[in-house]
């Protein structure tokens, strides 16, 4: 890659990079200075693989005490919550982007239709960029998965209670089956996998990178499990295509269980064992996280192939970043991850103005997630 090009890539997430600035933690800034360039400004998750370094203790605990009754709760659920995304979904239905009855998204949720040229195309045209842009939705989907496949592994080591451990154990099995089944899907259904979103792949890098478990945790649990249960309930709740449907809500009802676990893991930590500065640093980190997950569904991968010949990037984020899409997905998203946030104390006066300024603020009364059922948290999405 030229010079040129790296510095093509930097000033497309300039806006990015000039938000997180707005936190002026040296020490977080630092920690995430070199995903961030490997990511917007080399796109290293561009690649066919990528190779990150990844430095964690792992925890044996040889006494095998079962003192945590919460997570206790959780495991039982978990084995008994079990599901074969192989046999359990129903894989011969044909998926077609043209049969009206059995919508893949509706033009009413995405942003295509706010765009006048798009307006103006005919049907065909239109139902075809619909499955498109649904296929990068869910290629995000499943690379999010795969980063939560492998953080759960680390998180399973890490953690120090054993009743932890055998909930993580029902994690990994979990995040495992979720990379098969929404693999399966785009693969079978809708013959394309687009590339990890560059905001995507910072986040998952610097989680893989992270050598301190509960910022794996924090990242992982709370953030990406949070937004992925409001963002598969939006899509839930607008596609009218049966097999997608199903798989959604099999999904949905382990990653309740998986933020009820983040919750459960980190309340102690930040209550008691952290010291003040600590706690300032996750709060901050917390925040960038936000904005890299507030801009994760820009879907520049999908405008580069349909629209760039159209409007300007910029044009573009302004589209997306105001449109009724991205508001509703917002809403979904950040309605489980900021109330978890506050019940783990990440969410400070001194933090507090930060949010406000990107209108998060209004989902800090919310239940948090260990306040919910599971049915509670997939009927909520």
């Amino acid at each position: 890659m030229d010079f040129r090009q790296l510095l093509k890539n930097a000033s497309e997430h300039g806006q990015t990079l000039r938000d997180a600035a707005k936190v002026k933690n040296v020490r977080v800034l630092l920690g995430l200075l070199g995903p961030a360039v490997r990511g917007f400004v080399m796109q290293v998750g561009k690649r066919d693989h990528t190779d990150v370094p990844t430095h964690y203790q792992a925890r044996f605990n040889w006494e095998y005490k079962r003192d945590q009754p919460e997570l206790a709760k959780l495991y039982a659920a978990a084995k008994k919550s079990q599901w074969d995304g192989a046999t359990d979904l129903d894989w011969k239905r044909t998926v077609d982007p043209h049969d009206s009855a059995n919508e893949l998204m509706e033009d009413r949720i995405l942003p295509l239709k706010e765009i006048p040229a798009y307006r103006l195309l005919p049907e065909r045209e239109k139902a075809l960029q619909r499955k498109e842009l649904t296929s990068w939705l869910l290629s995000q989907f499943l690379h999010g998965e795969q980063g939560a496949l492998y953080a759960a592994c680390q998180v399973t080591q890490a953690v120090g209670w054993m009743d932890g451990k055998f909930y993580g154990s029902t994690q990994v099995v979990d995040e495992g089956r979720h990379v098969e089944v929404f693999h399966r899907y785009l693969a079978e259904k809708m013959g394309r996998i687009y590339q990890i979103n560059d905001n995507l792949y910072v986040i998952i890098e610097a989680l893989m990178r992270d050598s301190r478990w509960d910022i794996k945790f924090l990242g992982m649990q709370i953030m990406i499990e949070g937004l992925a249960l409001g963002a598969f309930g939006t899509m839930r709740n607008n596609t009218r295509e049966p097999l997608l449907k199903d798989l959604l809500r099999r999904v949905m009802t382990d990653e309740a269980r998986h933020v009820h676990f983040g919750v459960v893991a980190l309340r102690e930590a930040y209550t008691h064992d952290l010291p003040a500065a600590e706690i300032r640093d996750r709060e901050d980190w917390a925040f960038e996280m936000s904005l890299l997950l507030r801009n994760r569904f820009l879907a520049h991968e999908f405008y580069d192939e349909y629209w760039a010949h159209a409007m300007t990037r910029k044009a573009w984020n302004e589209l997306i970043l105001a449109s009724e899409f991205m508001s509703t997905f917002r809403k979904m998203m950040f309605r489980r991850i900021i109330p978890n946030l506050k019940h783990i104390h990440l969410l400070s006066e001194r933090i507090r103005p930060h949010y406000e300024s990107i209108g998060l603020l209004e989902w800090e009364h919310e239940k948090a997630a260990h306040e919910l059922t599971e049915k509670d948290l997939v009927a909520a999405n």
